[in-house]
């Protein structure tokens, strides 16, 4: 008997892989949740698949989401990276990451941790919802509102509500399995 999923996920098996074993599940690893923030970002506009196949170009391309070399690219890395076919070669999304990464140090130097910081939104640990259907789930709530209204003050780009929204759900701090989906019932941790 097949195993029901969420409405979002296809037959593709790099998108069956990701709603079995990641999305949903918590992330407090700094350098694993700044990556899924700078996917996230690069996802505005587009489908997830169309991150998620390119997941493994993003983290070559970017010295594996290492925030400290990040911060630190020039002129030249960007423009390599606008010719890197391998991943979204949108300068504004390329530049936010930038961005992003010298903001995340900034809140890691304030909390401690980005995890300690992102998780405050939460309360600290996973709201689990209860949507009988994928249209039942919303594209952004106040929680995410806060988080961005927050991560713009602090100097972030392409943190709208939908995309912190997106984000929460990706690395777990929201489980938005519908009551339809296999996973609703286990224990996500």
């Amino acid at each position: 008997m097949e195993k029901k999923r969420c409405k979002w996920v296809t037959s593709d098996k790099v998108y069956i892989n990701y709603h079995d074993n990641e999305w949903g599940r918590p992330i407090h690893d700094d350098n694993k949740l700044f990556e899924m923030l700078s996917l996230e970002g690069a996802q505005a506009g587009l489908s997830w698949i169309t991150i998620l196949k390119r997941r493994e170009n993003y983290r070559k391309a970017f010295d594996y989401f290492d925030p400290k070399k990040i911060s630190e690219y020039k002129e030249d890395k960007i423009d390599e990276l606008q010719h890197n076919e391998g991943i979204v070669r949108n300068k504004s999304k390329i530049k936010s990451v930038i961005t992003n990464a010298g903001a995340f140090l900034r809140v890691q130097d304030e909390f401690g941790t980005f995890d300690q910081y992102i998780w405050q939104f939460v309360g600290g640990s996973p709201i689990k919802n209860n949507w009988a259907a994928h249209k039942d789930i919303p594209a952004n709530t106040p929680e995410s509102e806060q988080m961005s209204k927050d991560l713009k003050k602090r100097g972030f780009k392409f943190v709208g509500p939908t995309i912190c929204y997106a984000f929460m759900q990706a690395t777990g701090m929201v489980n938005d399995h519908t009551k339809e989906c296999f996973l609703y019932h286990e224990k996500i941790d």
